[in-house]
């Protein structure tokens, strides 16, 4: 009997990781240019932070006025599986859930695309808002979604293992902004 061995790679430290936020910020600036409401919706857990540091970047780099700010709590955590839920669910604060979107150009902001059931969910929630459109950003991509969902804004593509896992290592949750990736065996990682 053998046991496979599990072993963690940083795929993207935090200085990489700042300019990808930069540049994912650089491309909602440009969805979102001349547009009057804006929201940036967070999907918790690491989507919301997420959302901070790309609000952050649009308003003092870019110099669009602070954008509306909402997070949404879906379960699902489908690239860890023993975190697997058998459904999505999605949450919002009942005060969050009164917001206004219609007219809006919402960036909707998540960690990791991988199966893509927490951004549908999130998007059908949404459309039925009425804004006038969804942007979808993401830190990582691992370009294997398995539902008719993509981003517009990808941070990283990365192509990984199926039985590998994408860790963004995002604060306050944890101390260190990066991207790891915890794998079994021998199989590598490929940056795209």
């Amino acid at each position: 009997m053998t046991s496979e061995t599990q072993s963690r790679v940083t795929l993207y430290d935090s200085e990489e990781l700042e300019a990808v936020i930069a540049a994912m910020a650089r491309r909602a600036a440009a969805s979102i240019s001349g547009v009057d409401h804006v929201a940036v919706i967070g999907i918790r857990r690491r989507g919301a932070p997420l959302a901070d540091r790309l609000c952050t970047h649009l308003s003092s780099t870019h110099g669009l006025p602070p954008p509306l700010r909402i997070d949404l709590d879906i379960k699902r955590y489908a690239d860890d599986l023993s975190l697997l839920f058998p459904q999505t669910r999605l949450t919002e604060d009942p005060q969050q859930a009164r917001i206004d979107l219609r007219g809006h150009s919402v960036v909707l902001v998540d960690d990791v695309l991988y199966t893509g059931h927490s951004l549908l969910t999130a998007v059908e929630h949404l459309q039925h808002r009425e804004p006038a459109c969804i942007h979808v950003a993401v830190l990582a991509d691992r370009c294997v979604a398995r539902l008719p969902v993509h981003a517009d804004i990808v941070g990283v593509a990365l192509q990984v293992a199926p039985d590998d896992i994408v860790e963004c290592r995002v604060p306050p949750f944890e101390p260190v902004f990066g991207i790891d990736l915890l794998r079994k065996g021998s199989a590598a990682a490929h940056r795209v």
